[in-house]
């Protein structure tokens, strides 16, 4: 079940291949994801000394939050996956020049998980080449209808 997705990437990006992690929460943010709180538009995924963390994620504190804590909204998150899957992801954005977007924020189980997709940029003119076949996928389906 999705919590948030990000459309924007697919759109900015090509997607080659997705992972999925979890996440290393504390019981606010989780309190917070469930009532849909969330923001992954303007995130990133940063590789640091081989371990994967996910930086801009806004996570809106509930007002109902414990008086004893000072939730920090965008902190720092670490995202968790295998040790072969990072040494795959070290290679391919260190040489290849790919990065790394989250994509999609859900449930898996009872646990809040983060797929994230090994993209490439698009350049202008793949952004304007998409549309058009978008638009005439719409335009082909609206003409099917018609005539039925």
């Amino acid at each position: 079940m999705s919590i948030i997705a990000n459309k924007k990437a697919f759109h900015d990006y090509f997607i080659e291949e997705k992972f999925e992690a979890g996440i290393m929460l504390e019981g606010w943010e989780v309190k917070a994801i469930r009532s849909g709180r969330a923001n992954i538009k303007e995130s990133y995924v940063v590789i640091r000394s081989g371990e994967v963390f996910l930086f801009g994620m806004h996570i809106t504190p509930r007002p109902e939050a414990s008086t004893h804590i000072n939730p920090d909204p965008t902190r720092t998150r670490k995202l968790l996956l295998h040790a072969k899957q990072i040494s795959k992801l070290i290679g391919q954005v260190e040489r290849a020049g790919y990065t790394l977007i989250p994509l999609d924020l859900h449930f898996l189980h009872g646990r809040i998980k983060l797929e994230i997709g090994l993209a490439k940029g698009k350049k202008q003119h793949d952004k304007r080449e998409a549309e058009k076949s978008r638009d005439w996928d719409r335009e082909k389906a609206r003409l099917m209808r018609v005539k039925i």
